[in-house]
């Protein structure tokens, strides 16, 4: 996405308004600190040789982050070395040592996703005999070689039995429901995104947190910031975005969600920001100052209401989206395509894949995608090893786009891919439960993603041998494809 300097500063604007909204709601935050997990990612040109970054990437290496005023209400205890670290286990490593060393004065804990704030609870299950280590030695882990890191937390890491002891008592014990409350005592809310593919992970959140407040304060994405959501404390099925205005230039595509996809008479008109109406379902279409010209940021949003003049927006759904784990989005035409150049796999079987649909499992952390495969072969003798069907995911993987690739190799925000392969007939028996609810047997189409808990069970309850990517895909920060 194009993006220009002057960009920064309407980003700065919307991240001034976000703590002064929450105060409102839960007073005190200047006398405490944001336990936040906030990380930078890989680099590359494009062939014209302009830098490509993640967007949140090329505003936390701004001097609007790296040199931005005190404010009390905006104190973090990651320091600037820990979240430019570009090396992503020692960068969580001091940001989560950070916290433990200033428990008592975090009052909020938070990341950008859901799913990077799960990350970090995993990090702290797999690494905390280490870390309660450095705390009650005061030496430092020799893993972080980091010469700037090494430097900050020598400066702060000083022996603290009493902490160690602490952190090892609750880490220590088999029940971890609630940890973030046990540990870090005095959290009022949960900083994170948890609408759309994120709100997945509410019910684990829920469970490591011991029930606290998930807030959700602002509407962003690479293309550009849309605004923030003025209640904030409101549970997070009730999020309501304010777009603000000066942000872009808003208009809306009308959207009828049971349309089904047939032909309208003529094609729909773009509405103004000022001309939605309550109730209605919008595709957002933006031009931005930095070059974008009306386009299709793919978000379904409903009119909520109004704050004055200013509409208010529920987000829906990203549009064509089928699986997404982390930062990545993966459609329906990406997902066909995968399953494709994984069957060929099959060919010197003489086995096919008749029919297929996934979800994103996020029971695990990190998530990772779950694929049924229904096979047909010519010679039940001749069937594919566990090998090859292993190498399947990993062909999946491969064809899969640069964003699910990277959050595999280099983030470790995604876990390796999973075919179940499921009994002869499953999917036909997915038919017949589809049908005896009411779907129309001349029109039922099988899911290509599935989530409802009674097909999840009878997918699951047919599976007959499951198998997980052997390898990392190809990826390289160097090259963009």
């Amino acid at each position: 996405m194009p993006t220009i300097k002057e960009e920064l500063d309407r980003r700065r604007l919307l991240y001034s308004l976000l703590m002064p909204v929450m105060n409102l709601y839960v007073p005190g935050l200047e006398r405490g600190k944001g336990l936040y997990f906030l990380f930078v990612k890989s680099e590359t040109r494009t062939p014209g040789g302009l830098l490509a970054r993640p967007v949140l990437t090329s505003y936390y290496k701004s001097d609007h982050f790296k040199t931005r005023p005190y404010d009390p209400y905006n104190v973090y205890t990651s320091p600037n070395e820990a979240i430019l670290c570009p090396d992503s286990f020692q960068s969580m490593y001091a940001q989560m040592l950070c916290g433990l060393l200033q428990r008592q004065q975090v009052l909020r804990v938070g990341a950008v996703f859901a799913s990077g704030l799960l990350r970090a609870i995993r990090f702290l299950q797999l690494n905390w005999p280490q870390l309660t280590q450095d705390i009650e030695t005061g030496a430092l882990n020799p893993k972080l070689t980091d010469p700037s890191l090494r430097e900050y937390m020598d400066k702060i890491l000083k022996p603290n039995p009493e902490l160690a002891e602490c952190v090892r008592h609750e880490c220590s014990k088999d029940n971890w429901e609630g940890i973030i409350a046990r540990i870090w005592q005095n959290t009022k809310y949960l900083d994170v995104i948890v609408t759309g593919a994120m709100a997945q992970y509410i019910p684990t959140l829920d469970y490591y947190s011991g029930g606290l407040p998930l807030a959700c304060t602002m509407y962003a994405s690479s293309e550009c910031y849309f605004g923030l959501n003025l209640n904030p404390m409101c549970k997070p099925s009730q999020v309501s975005y304010t777009i603000m205005p000066n942000m872009a230039y808003f208009e809306f595509l009308p959207h009828e969600p049971d349309s089904f996809g047939f032909p309208r008479d003529s094609p729909p008109k773009l509405v103004d920001l000022v001309d939605v109406q309550v109730g209605k379902e919008y595709e957002l279409v933006i031009t931005t100052y930095a070059g974008l010209y009306r386009y299709r940021v793919g978000d379904i949003l409903r009119v909520t209401g109004f704050h004055n003049s200013a509409p208010q927006f529920h987000f829906v759904r990203r549009k064509n989206v089928l699986l997404s784990i982390d930062s990545d989005k993966t459609d329906e035409a990406e997902l066909q395509k995968a399953v494709e150049n994984a069957s060929r796999l099959l060919r010197e079987f003489n086995i096919s894949v008749v029919e297929y649909t996934s979800y994103a499992d996020t029971r695990t952390i990190p998530g990772h995608y779950v694929i049924y495969w229904e096979l047909l072969g010519k010679d039940s003798a001749n069937s594919p090893t566990d090998e090859v069907l292993k190498q399947c995911c990993l062909a999946m993987e491969e064809s899969l786009n640069s964003v699910y690739r990277q959050g595999r190799v280099a983030d470790n925000s995604i876990g390796p891919l999973e075919i179940r392969v499921v009994k002869t007939g499953t999917f036909e028996e997915l038919m017949d439960y589809a049908i005896s609810r009411g779907a129309s047997i001349n029109q039922y189409k099988v899911p290509r993603c599935v989530n409802f808990t009674p097909i999840m069970e009878l997918l699951d309850s047919r599976v007959v041998s499951s198998h997980f990517s052997p390898a990392s895909p190809h990826w390289t920060p160097e090259r963009r494809r």
